[in-house]
């Protein structure tokens, strides 16, 4: 009797190891199905969450005068402070975009040079490059700031006293992202072109004249602007993203960190994404 019992028991393993083999060659597409499905309702669910987020910040936009305090003091916070470092990547940008022009238009007259640093820092690397930086310092702090508000329910504290969170924190943040993205956009472009007018005389023996007729050769306004609109949209995109994935923080300290982390990597792409997106702007102004 124990004998029977024991194979018994020993075929009804070897059965279900059988059953399990087969399951298992069958669980890697449900698996894929499930994670794709889950991923699309991810993606849904912050589509929407997100533009609940941007309709609240319109509706706080009506009422600017409760929050302008608030944005002067994140004007100076994102605008101000980051400034020094912007002003320092942007002249070495310059710097480089003048020796790699110099060194690969050998066969160029040397104003081309003041041509390619203008060129190059007016639609590109004065507006992405301060947009960068700003995801880095700016972005990773609100999303660290809001997330640590969500995790201490500081948030909740503000709605039980009637205050409304979108108008107080949300709103002055993107305003204060947007408009000091234009001067930050102004001064990177000036000390680009300036950086590069010192590198072509100190390394390229390039006279000023043959820098400025460059410049002047390639500048026209529907440059500017167009730099001035990425630097708008940018800040935008960078403030708007740092509140909301600091929105959706949780699971305490911890928490905190990979929202921050989060922000950035959010931040960059949509900043390659809306800069491919802006592209065709520039064809359309100039």
């Amino acid at each position: 009797m124990i004998v029977r019992k024991a194979a018994r028991l020993l075929a009804r393993e070897s059965n279900l190891t059988a059953g399990e083999g087969r399951l298992g060659s069958e669980r890697p597409p449900v698996a894929w199905v499930r994670r794709i499905g889950r991923a699309g309702l991810a993606v849904t669910r912050h589509i929407g969450r997100a533009g609940v987020l941007i309709g609240a910040t319109m509706l706080a936009l009506l009422h600017p005068r409760d929050h302008v305090r608030e944005t002067f003091r994140q004007a100076k916070a994102i605008g101000i402070d980051s400034l020094p470092l912007v002003l320092l990547v942007a002249t070495l940008s310059g710097s480089i975009l003048a020796q790699q022009s110099g060194y690969q238009f050998t066969d160029l007259p040397l104003w081309i040079v003041g041509n390619a640093v203008a060129a190059g820092m007016l639609t590109e690397l004065a507006p992405l490059l301060s947009a960068i930086i700003m995801a880095g310092r700016v972005g990773a702090g609100i999303g660290a700031e809001l997330g640590t508000m969500k995790v201490t329910d500081q948030l909740d504290a503000l709605r039980t006293l009637g205050r409304d969170p979108v108008g107080e924190l949300i709103m002055p943040r993107v305003v204060a992202g947007a408009i000091m993205m234009i001067p930050i956009v102004i001064l990177a472009n000036i000390a680009g072109i300036w950086s590069g007018w010192i590198t072509g005389m100190a390394m390229l023996d390039m006279s000023t004249h043959d820098y400025v007729y460059g410049v002047r050769n390639y500048y026209h306004s529907a440059a500017l602007i167009f730099s001035l609109v990425k630097g708008v949209f940018f800040g935008i995109t960078i403030t708007f993203i740092g509140c909301y994935v600091g929105l959706q923080a949780e699971g305490g300290a911890a928490g905190v960190g990979r929202t921050a982390r989060n922000t950035v990597v959010a931040i960059i792409v949509a900043l390659m994404v809306l800069d491919v997106v802006l592209a065709p702007l520039y064809k359309a102004v100039g």
